[in-house]
């Protein structure tokens, strides 16, 4: 049995700036072992989407063009092209997130056009 190559896997500044944000607010909240186990979580999620693309969901509802990865209680936003995934943005699974797509739509696709170019050789 042949086992499929992995995804190449990229995030955003927006998703690394949000990976930040969710250790800090863990650390204040929890403490730093939870943080840590937070973003051990999330790490192992990015791995296990990178070996098994077909993880990701679409969820047209929430957004027709993205798919979807759930972590505990986020949701990784992702670009899905071949054998690239982007992660745009990880979101807390209690907002409106059609609501917070819409409000950041503009920027997501800025990046994932840029990431993109780059991926293909053109800037």
């Amino acid at each position: 049995m042949s086992r499929q190559r992995a995804a190449q896997l990229h995030l955003t500044q927006r998703a690394l700036a949000d990976l930040q944000q969710i250790l800090e607010y863990s650390a204040q909240q929890w403490g730093r072992r939870v943080a840590d186990d937070h973003i051990t979580g999330m790490e192992a999620a990015l791995n296990r989407i990178r070996e098994n693309p077909e993880l990701l969901r679409a969820e047209p509802a929430l957004h027709p063009a993205l798919t979807f990865y759930r972590v505990q209680k986020h949701l990784l936003v992702c670009d899905s092209q071949d054998r690239s995934i982007i992660v745009l943005t990880v979101i807390h699974a209690t907002m409106d997130i059609p609501s917070r797509l819409a409000d950041i739509q503009p920027q997501l696709a800025m990046e994932v056009e840029l990431l993109h170019r780059q991926l293909r050789g053109g800037g």
